[in-house]
């Protein structure tokens, strides 16, 4: 089982957010990624969506299925890792190291809902 990094927060449904101050990276969990399967396209927001939590920020596609994605927190996304779009392979190889959306926090309290890496754990093994 892949170990959950512990300075990143989860969420119920398998994204993570690396926060920094009033904005965090988010992506999708290891666990996610090996539902998914091979990962052969992400469609992301454009930089300036304003999200709210648990809305979907776009979607990911596998050779099994499309999922959606999201958005741990409410914010604006304030970048876009476009490199997904030409290697969206990147989040099966490196699912916790491949971030897809850098998110400004419009409401850092709900940061205190989401799980740590030990509830996360226990939530999917």
């Amino acid at each position: 089982m892949a170990a959950y990094p512990p300075a990143l927060k989860y969420t119920k449904d398998h994204e993570w957010i690396d926060l920094t101050g009033e904005s965090g990276k988010v992506g999708i969990t290891d666990y996610a990624q090996q539902q998914l399967g091979d990962v052969v396209y992400v469609e992301l927001p454009e930089v300036g969506a304003k999200l709210k939590q648990g809305q979907s920020f776009g979607t990911i596609e596998s050779v099994k299925a499309v999922s959606e994605l999201y958005s741990p927190v409410t914010g604006e996304v304030t970048a876009v890792n476009n490199d997904l779009k030409d290697k969206p392979e990147t989040v099966n190889k490196d699912p916790h190291g491949s971030w897809m959306i850098v998110i400004k926090l419009t409401n850092a309290s709900e940061t205190g809902g989401l799980l740590d890496a030990t509830q996360y754990q226990d939530l999917v093994k």
